[in-house]
């Protein structure tokens, strides 16, 4: 598992924990089960509090994404489709809104957009 933390991004250090590690968990670089590394030790692998480390799992645990079991540490939790298919479906609102800013600086029409798709998709 590789994360980094960027000091001057103005993101919280939990969340950019958070996300780097849900994005390994989702692309499949950390498998189901896989055993996380501690807090404590992630905590001082990255110089960071372990308050900080421990709010990134337990987001990551009230999202779905890892379980933990007392007195062993944290694993990742076997995938949820359909968990995974909001967290995409959240991820292509997010890029359409982006589109639709780009678009009607351009006077493109949703039929001019849906085109491009089209066209995207023959490729």
């Amino acid at each position: 598992m590789f994360i980094t933390i960027d000091n001057k991004s103005g993101i919280p250090i939990y969340e950019q924990i958070y996300s780097q590690i849900k994005n390994q968990i989702i692309s499949s670089a950390i498998g189901e089960n896989e055993m996380l590394p501690s807090i404590r030790s992630l905590a001082k692998d990255l110089r960071i509090s372990v308050i900080t480390t421990k709010r990134a799992y337990d987001e990551l645990e009230r999202d779905g994404f890892i379980y933990t079991v007392a007195g062993k540490g944290c694993f990742v939790a076997q995938k949820n489709t359909e968990l995974l298919r909001e967290e995409n479906l959240k991820n292509i609102e997010y890029h359409i809104e982006e589109i639709l800013k780009l678009s009607s600086g351009c006077n493109l029409t949703t039929d001019d957009i849906v085109e491009m798709i089209r066209i995207m998709e023959e490729k």
